[in-house]
């Protein structure tokens, strides 16, 4: 019976529910009049909603596809939003029923809003209620917009990066460049992507006949192109330089970056002999810290290709960096600071990790730039002089831009460094220089990489005000630079990348429509591969060292540093030989091969050889090379290889090598106390030892260096220090274990000690 009662029961609530339901359906749709209608228009009633985008006061060029209105539904139970929108004409208000916390007008509906709000304010109302009750009004909002007259007028070409940076950086093929106009209902189509290198700052002359890029080609970091824009492009190897090329009997690596071609398309300006805080941060939204510390102004004529330093910016004292050129190009405007050696300099590095900066990375040490113009006077230059207004004011001025009719620069300030700054902020100076005032189209959080379209009328940049990864942003410019809250360009980017340097390209929208490069090699892999072992990715690094030899068979460096991985980490030990051996026999005079293989070679047992690959490396890097190359270590590792073979003297001239460059190497100290025992010179010995213990008490380690030494004393009658070293030498024999030497040393210290009572010691 109860079963049954149950039963009965959930189909009487089951008949309720769809009755409910069914009364729901058969009522008439809500529209926007009946909540407006409700709406009590005194704002006192009910909680405020926060708008999102557009901010009030926001100006939407003529020539922008529909962009999307958002509005913060956070503590509310709305469901469901009415849109009233009223204009200053005679016409009626346009309205709106919506179920998401955002709008996205038709395009019939935008380009009605965009009329009518030309040149004048149109007011959104924004009322949220819930479908429960559509007459209690839970929520309202509104917005202030308009129109402006100026149109953009030109396509915008940006680069989207995948993050964390160190990502892209391992995987350059994810990085990706769009071209197109804000006009288009349809993101800016990807017209070059699945490049196996990075590519980075880009920039067009006036007329944007050409375009210029950073590129890793070959192996060269400061490679560049420069060719012939047009509908189906090329970045084929004729067109490519490097900035290597400038003084390249100086030794020094270049990266070249933050170059910039002239308006006229016939010279490009950069930094060279440059060096910079390159290094990954913990994070997604600021996972790269980036400024130059070090480099000069370097400008590469186009009709005579040769290269030449930039007179009055090429002060090795300081740092020049992220040129800009003046409209009419006879001024550059440059960023600079007093040059600055890292704590922990390694000369030979041109990768710093982390801990090579950790004054800046861990101690947050500040660097500042001030803003300096110099003349160009056909690569004369001339004497650089401070803009008033973006130097000397304690904070870093950075990322000069000029507005095409040369009335403005705008650039960014902030507290410290240069690229990725959460406190970045636009400000606009005269070009002459004169007081800096900050743009309203700031955001909240970084605004940086910034670009005028060429009317001057309107300036987009990066900011992270909305994501962590980095959109486009848009801000009107009027004739006093006066700035308009920034709109975001949302329907340009995606929500898994970054998007940053934007450029307006004086062209049509349909003047790129795709861009292949021509330069895949195999340095190229090698490239990606030296990226993921400094990010100790070895899987990543083995992968793509294969890859270039797929490619060339014979590339040296592909070889050498897959073997020593394969070898030391994976401790696959005949491949790994065999790599490096190939290495070998391709160049037979790299140092760096000669170590790696002597080093796996005195793993295997093979002293001999071993000892020459060492004694070989050392000759070509006295110096060493680098951490992985440390002159120290090697001789270290190369005298305890000749101390096992026996060969005492020459063990002493390496350790003695090595004491030059370390006198304190309580290593070496000891190593040479050992290879003197076959020597007549026991004090030294004796004298070494000590030093060594006092340095370094663990290194005591040898059995056989003991038993000499109380040998020695005993000669000397001092049979306490005798019986004292006997008894240390037979305690390392048996950690050894070694049978062979434990026997010997007991009998001499029977020997020793029957000595030390007869002596009638105490």
């Amino acid at each position: 019976m109860w079963i049954r009662r149950s039963h009965l029961l959930v189909a009487v609530l089951l008949f309720g529910i769809a009755s409910v339901l069914l009364l729901l359906a058969q009522r008439p749709g809500l529209d926007a009049g009946e909540i407006l209608s409700a709406d009590p228009g005194d704002g006192l009633t009910c909680p405020a909603l926060t708008m999102t985008h557009p901010p009030e006061g926001a100006l939407f060029p003529p020539d922008i596809a529909t962009p999307t209105f958002r509005w913060s539904s956070d503590g509310h139970v709305c469901d469901t939003w009415a849109i009233r929108l009223r204009f200053h004409d005679e016409a009626d208000d346009l309205g709106v029923l919506v179920r998401k916390p955002w709008w996205v007008p038709d395009p019939a509906m935008w380009e009605t809003i965009k009329r009518r709000s030309l040149a004048r304010q149109a007011e959104m109302l924004v009322v949220g209620v819930n479908r429960s009750r559509p007459r209690k009004v839970l929520a309202r909002g509104r917005v202030s917009f308009a129109t402006s007259p100026d149109e953009v007028g030109a396509p915008l070409f940006y680069r989207e990066v995948n993050l964390p940076f160190i990502e892209a950086v391992k995987d350059p093929t994810k990085i990706r460049w769009r071209f197109g106009s804000i006009s288009s209902e349809d993101m800016p189509p990807v017209v070059l992507e699945n490049v196996p290198v990075c590519g980075n700052c880009h920039s067009f002359p006036r007329d944007a006949s050409v375009l210029a890029m950073d590129v890793d080609y070959a192996n060269s970091k400061g490679s560049y192109v420069m060719t012939r824009v047009a509908e189906e492009m090329m970045l084929p190897t004729s067109d490519i330089i490097t900035w290597n090329d400038y003084r390249v009997e100086d030794g020094e690596q270049t990266f070249g970056l933050l170059s910039q071609i002239s308006p006229d398309g016939r010279y490009v300006v950069s930094t060279v002999k440059d060096r910079s805080v390159f290094v990954p941060m913990p994070g997604l939204a600021f996972s790269q810290l980036f400024f130059p510390i070090k480099g000069i102004l370097c400008v590469y004529d186009r009709h005579t290709r040769q290269f030449a330093a930039l007179p009055g910016a090429d002060d090795p004292r300081y740092v020049q960096s992220n040129p800009t050129w003046s409209p009419d190009g006879q001024h550059i405007v440059f960023a600079r600071s007093e040059a600055y050696r890292l704590r922990a300099d390694d000369k030979s590095k041109v990768l710093l990790s982390p801990e090579d900066c950790a004054e800046f990375v861990e101690e947050g040490k500040r660097f500042v730039y001030d803003l300096y113009r110099i003349p160009f006077n056909d690569g004369r230059g001339g004497v650089p002089e401070p803009i008033p207004g973006a130097s000397g004011d304690g904070m870093s001025n950075y990322f000069a831009r000029y507005s095409p009719d040369g009335k403005w620069i705008v650039f960014c300030k902030a507290k410290s460094y240069m690229l990725l700054q959460p406190d970045s902020q636009l400000y606009i100076i005269p070009a002459q220089g004169g007081e800096p005032r900050r743009l309203q189209g700031n955001t909240a959080r970084m605004n940086s990489w910034h670009s005028f379209s060429p009317n001057s009328r309107w300036l987009v940049f990066s900011s992270k005000a909305h994501s962590d990864h980095t959109q486009l942003f848009l801000t009107h410019i009027d004739e006093a630079g006066h700035s308009s809250p920034a709109i975001c360009l949302s329907r340009l980017t995606v929500s898994d990348r970054a998007a940053n340097i934007p450029e307006f390209v004086n062209t049509t929208p349909t003047a790129i429509r795709r861009i292949r490069e021509e330069f895949l090699n195999d340095y190229s892999f090698v490239r990606a591969a030296d990226a993921f072992f400094r990010a100790h990715d070895t899987d990543g690094a083995i992968r793509e060292y294969r890859k270039a030899l797929e490619l060339n068979p014979q590339n040296v460096r592909a070889h050498r540093t897959l073997g020593f991985l394969l070898f030391n980490v994976k401790e696959q030990y005949d491949e790994g030989l065999m790599h490096l051996q190939t290495a070998l026999e391709l160049d037979p005079r790299d140092p760096r091969t000669h170590h790696d293989l002597g080093m796996a070679l005195l793993y295997r047992g093979q002293l001999d050889s071993g000892s020459a690959h060492l004694r070989t490396a050392i000759r070509g890097m006295p110096h060493g090379l680098g951490l992985q190359y440390d002159p120290i270590r090697m001789r270290h590792a190369l005298g305890q290889a000749l101390l096992a073979q026996g060969r005492l003297a020459e063990a002493a001239d390496c350790m003695s090598d090595l004491l030059r460059l370390d006198p304190n190497c309580a290593e070496a100290h000891y190593g040479l106390a050992l290879a003197l025992t076959g020597t007549e010179r026991p004090r030294d010995v004796i004298a070494h030892y000590t030093k060594a213990v006092r340095i370094r008490p663990e290194v005591d380690n040898s059995p056989m260096l003991h038993d000499f030494i109380a040998g020695y004393y005993a000669d000397c009658r001092a049979f306490k220090q005798a019986l004292a070293h006997q008894m240390r030498a037979l305690e390392l024999a048996r950690v050894s274990g070694d049978p062979a030497l434990i026997g010997p040393i007991e009998e001499r210290l029977r020997i020793h000690r029957q000595l030390f009572e007869s002596a009638g010691a105490p």
